[in-house]
């Protein structure tokens, strides 16, 4: 596994973590996030390109990663790494709910689910 952070003129201004899975030689692209104020510079794409470089030179097959975004730009930032949308999970319960009523009354959660293959097995 790996965190890599971007950092502009000193200040902390994304991150992105990678998770390897040796069962189906994946890797999972986490976290990432970008501070709002440096959003539209290009800094996820770079982020994200940091895991692409990562699983390549590790022989991986393929990246994946799952998203609640609702905004349409983080979708267009991963299709536009080269990850193809591979489902939807409807009703996703977030870590640590507890799918009382008013959580489910509130969160209504879509999981998006990407990947990128870079080579078959």
């Amino acid at each position: 596994s790996c965190f890599w952070v971007a950092v502009l003129d000193g200040n902390v201004v994304g991150i992105v973590a990678a998770r390897g899975n040796e069962e189906d030689n994946t890797v999972e692209l986490r976290r990432m996030s970008v501070d709002s104020n440096y959003r539209g510079k290009g800094i996820a794409k770079a982020l994200g390109r940091k895991v692409l470089e990562f699983a390549m030179l590790n022989n991986y097959s393929s990246v994946v990663l799952g998203t609640t975004a609702v905004k349409m730009a983080a979708h267009k930032l991963y299709e536009s790494l080269g990850f193809k949308h591979v489902g939807v999970v409807e009703h996703y319960a977030l870590p640590g709910m507890t799918r009382s009523l008013l959580e489910r009354m509130f969160f209504q959660l879509r999981y998006h689910r990407y990947r990128l293959q870079l080579r078959e097995e």
